[in-house]
């Protein structure tokens, strides 16, 4: 199960260079983690930062494949924990006075602020500034604090569905924690924007007072994958400032019914071939009957791990643990998400930027993209 493990993420082919920071807000798991992807200055020699960006993220990875953490995550630790992300770690923030649009970014179950770099580098290259979350609500895989107590951790592991629980009403608890951690996410960068000092618990050397004049709220859109796909649509519920939400592969069975009509805005559904099932397709297309502007289409040749990181990862190791690659390129797969996601963030954010020219992906126009989710698996 050995062999060369090396993760070759893209460089993004928007015209902007692509900086990234980690920024951690308050002492206690009420405040928030996030990894912000950022249009930067180019810099010789910028360090590069981590994939994986510490050895517990490789134990949480084990424990939710269910293998044995005392053997896989070493393994996953030597194998993929030299791997880095090409954007420049604390790179010169590029200011922009008409302001950047801000994307919030919601990951999936067992997922952190550190898997879907390949997306959100390509979006911030294209002039976004993306903010990553990392849920404190026991669906990453591992995350952390650091205590008021200096030097203190407190590390929040992955957890299953308790014996004797019904998995809904565990689930739909967690989304609802997940959509509030959005919520304060626009409110940080509302903050940082009038002018309040937010200090980053971690030190990092960036400043966030440089985004004050750089961002356009205005214009905010919050998007996910899988759990963090349906986090996005209930983000769209509970907070007016985000105008649309893109949902990649979104698993549509934590939300309650009763929410449905309350969506007030569109929602871009970006669908894997091998994922979703009829019951969680008409859940999608509630919204779309109601909404002309929310668009479902597929991706072929895609499974659900091909909108995450792991689809680049080369090497056996990943696809035996992960399962993480379909029949259809990695990079052009994320070229149609990245692509299709751009043009409907210009349609709904009021951009002038040329994403129009991708417009047909939003009526599954294209290769290997079709309207609508023709092929779901069975739920038998």
């Amino acid at each position: 199960m050995g062999g060369t493990q090396s993760l070759a993420l893209p460089l993004g082919k928007g015209p902007h260079h692509v900086g990234c920071t980690d920024v951690m807000v308050g002492h206690t798991r009420q405040g928030l983690f996030l990894r912000l992807f950022y249009p930067c200055l180019p810099r010789a020699g910028a360090e590069q930062p981590l994939w994986i960006p510490r050895y517990e993220y490789c134990g949480g990875l084990a424990d939710f494949a269910r293998c044995s953490r005392c053997w896989c995550a070493p393994l996953l630790s030597i194998a993929i924990g030299s791997c880095r992300v090409p954007v420049s770690w604390n790179g010169p923030f590029k200011l922009c006075s008409s302001g950047y649009p801000l994307i919030i970014f919601s990951h999936g179950l067992g997922g952190f602020r550190t898997l879907y770099s390949s997306v959100c580098s390509e979006l911030a290259s294209w002039g976004f500034v993306v903010a990553v979350l990392e849920h404190r609500d026991h669906s990453a895989s591992m995350t952390y604090f650091c205590t008021a107590k200096a030097g203190k951790e407190e590390w929040i592991p992955y957890q299953r569905v308790p014996q004797g629980q019904k998995e809904f009403y565990f689930r739909n608890k967690q989304v609802h924690q997940r959509a509030e951690e959005c919520m304060r996410a626009l409110r940080l960068f509302e903050d940082i924007s009038s002018g309040k000092s937010v200090p980053n618990v971690l030190h990092q050397d960036f400043d966030l007072s440089v985004l004050k004049d750089s961002i356009d709220l205005t214009k905010v859109a919050v998007m996910g994958h899988s759990f963090g796909g349906v986090t996005a649509v209930l983000a769209l519920v509970k907070e007016p400032g985000f105008r649309c939400a893109v949902a990649l592969d979104a698993w549509m069975f934590p939300l309650e019914n009763a929410l449905y009509p309350e969506v007030p805005k569109p929602v871009l559904f970006i669908n894997t071939e091998k994922f979703q099932t009829p019951e969680s397709v008409a859940k999608m297309k509630r919204l779309s009957s109601r909404d002309s502007q929310t668009k479902i289409i597929t991706v072929l040749g895609s499974v659900h791990q091909s909108q995450t990181d792991f689809t680049f990862l080369t090497g056996k190791l990943a696809s035996h643990i992960f399962s993480a690659r379909g029949t259809l390129d990695p990079y052009k797969g994320l070229d149609i998400t990245s692509r299709a996601a751009l043009a409907f963030l210009q349609r709904h954010l009021n951009l002038r930027e040329v994403f129009d020219q991708w417009d047909n992906l939003l009526e599954g126009i294209g290769d290997s993209v079709v309207p609508e989710a023709p092929f779901c698996r069975s739920n038998l």
